[in-house]
């Protein structure tokens, strides 16, 4: 499928980059705001500055190419993330440097990108990207079709509420459930990253609206997922 398109494999690219950037940063760092909102202290992970780029991308790819290609580019990235946390699993496990031991430690290393590499966190961000990104291309793929191709800013806000509330609280759930995060910052993280995601989404409306049409543009192709089979699985249809 992606011989037919132009642009297809750079838009999977920068997918599957902020894909893995954002799970890096979800490892290294929870940033607290210093206050909170209707009595929930507003902290979240890293990623969440940079994991709603991945939606905006995600929204692209389902309103241009439609489902299909769309299935193909979250699978793709399913892949790479898995990749990234056996990659960081091996350096974990491979004996370090005399002088990066002194300097830097494998205690350094396993707080800050231990993470990534250990079940909780692969588990958590494969299961919430899996299952947010999947309902973000399916409810924006119907809502295209019901809506006869208008009221863009509609569907990819609309389907980010579904697709972002799945993935926030999946993430935080399977992180919280495997000792990654504490219990008594559950509701601050789900709450914190739901309404962050969505907000920066909902920022990026333009440059949404902006990439979407010169893509339609530039590729000659304005997909309506008709007849198409919203199964995950499915290699064809």
């Amino acid at each position: 499928m992606t011989n037919q398109f132009r642009y297809l494999d750079m838009v999977m690219a920068f997918f599957v980059l902020i894909l893995v950037v954002s799970n890096v940063a979800s490892s290294a760092k929870i940033v607290d705001l210093g206050f909170s909102l209707f009595g929930i202290q507003l902290a979240f992970d890293g990623g969440t500055l940079f994991f709603p780029l991945s939606y905006v991308f995600g929204d692209v790819l389902t309103e241009v190419y439609g489902f299909r290609a769309s299935r193909k580019v979250i699978w793709t990235g399913f892949g790479a993330l898995a990749f990234s946390s056996l990659l960081f699993l091996l350096l974990r496990v491979l004996p370090g440097e005399a002088g990066w031991e002194a300097t830097v430690g494998a205690a350094a290393y396993n707080a800050v990108l231990g993470g990534i590499s250990s079940g909780g966190i692969v588990l958590a961000s494969l299961a919430g990207y899996w299952i947010g990104e999947f309902a973000n291309s399916v409810v924006l793929s119907r809502m295209k079709v019901v809506m006869q191709g208008r009221f863009l800013f509609v569907r990819t806000i609309g389907s980010t509420l579904v697709g972002e509330m799945l993935d926030s609280l999946v993430f935080v759930l399977v992180a919280t459930l495997t000792g990654v995060f504490s219990w008594d910052i559950f509701v601050s993280l789900v709450f914190t990253n739901y309404l962050l995601k969505c907000i920066i989404e909902a920022l990026m409306t333009p440059l949404t609206y902006a990439v979407v049409f010169r893509l339609k543009k530039a590729e000659g192709v304005d997909t309506f997922d008709v007849g198409v089979r919203f199964n995950p699985f499915a290699i064809k249809k």
